[in-house]
């Protein structure tokens, strides 16, 4: 009986902890879905919250991350909301400039964000950002457009220039096809907006495992921020573009805020 009991409670106290977020608006393809994992004291524990978004990648959905990882265990290790969104599947999280139904930045800022900071007790000095592949992408670009907001960011397996692919992975739906707009995946790519954190004092971090398909773009990346004289920390080992590498390297992320949250 008594075995019972604590699984009851073990189970209830999961389900308590894991939430979604509806959440429509006219200029989004379809109702998204977030969802969001508190720690396990939250509701015991009268604090504010340091935030983690983590956003999927191309063709996933905001259930991605919690397929691959257990998040329950990641926020009451690192004592952290979780927050992840659905990317619309391959809305590379940016305001499209020929779809007004695909303004993923815009639903962030203006219904995701102010919502979750309306409801949950979140510590608005320690509000981080990170994602896997056109996530890792996402990740950055919004942390760069908005460096106020989040005290550091991460990519893992980032697409961190979009230039470099053209055609691929519905990115000609967002920004029109490459040839004919070379300047608008420019103006989105998170290599060109990298000058941005100059003097900001902020931080990134970012990995990419040696047989991916974006190394070399990660690589050059990391000597885009060497010139530039940025704050990073950049990892690279064996490792694809797979569920298996994004297991291991999340949790070079979740260290790296927990040892930039300010107090």
């Amino acid at each position: 009986m008594k075995r019972f009991v604590l699984l009851f409670l073990l189970i209830s106290t999961v389900l308590f902890a894991q939430k979604q977020l509806i959440i429509d608006a006219n200029y989004i393809p379809y109702p998204d879905t977030s969802l969001i994992i508190l720690p396990a004291d939250y509701e015991t524990v009268r604090m504010d919250y340091p935030m983690v978004f983590l956003l999927h990648g191309w063709s996933g959905n905001y259930n991605q991350w919690n397929e691959t990882i257990n998040l329950q265990e990641y926020a009451d290790k690192y004592d952290f909301i979780i927050v992840c969104p659905d990317g619309f599947y391959d809305s590379w999280y940016l305001d499209s400039p020929i779809n007004k139904e695909q303004q993923f930045e815009r639903f962030f800022w203006n219904k995701l964000a102010k919502k979750i900071l309306a409801d949950y007790r979140v510590d608005r000095k320690n509000i981080f950002i990170s994602g896997l592949s056109m996530g890792g992408h996402g990740a950055l670009t919004l942390f760069f457009k908005n460096i106020e907001f989040f005290r550091a960011a991460g990519s893992s397996s980032g697409i961190l220039d979009l230039s470099k692919f053209p055609g691929k992975w519905g990115i000609d739906n967002v920004l029109g096809k490459y040839k004919n707009n070379p300047h608008r995946w420019k103006k989105n790519s998170a290599i060109y907006l990298l000058s941005n954190l100059m003097d900001s004092g902020k931080k990134i971090i970012f990995d990419c495992g040696t047989e991916d398909f974006a190394y070399t773009v990660n690589e050059k990346f990391k000597s885009e921020c060497e010139n530039l004289m940025i704050d990073h920390k950049f990892i690279s080992g064996p490792g694809n573009h797979s569920h298996d590498y994004w297991k291991k390297s999340i949790r070079w992320h979740f260290d790296f805020f927990k040892q930039n949250v300010q107090r």
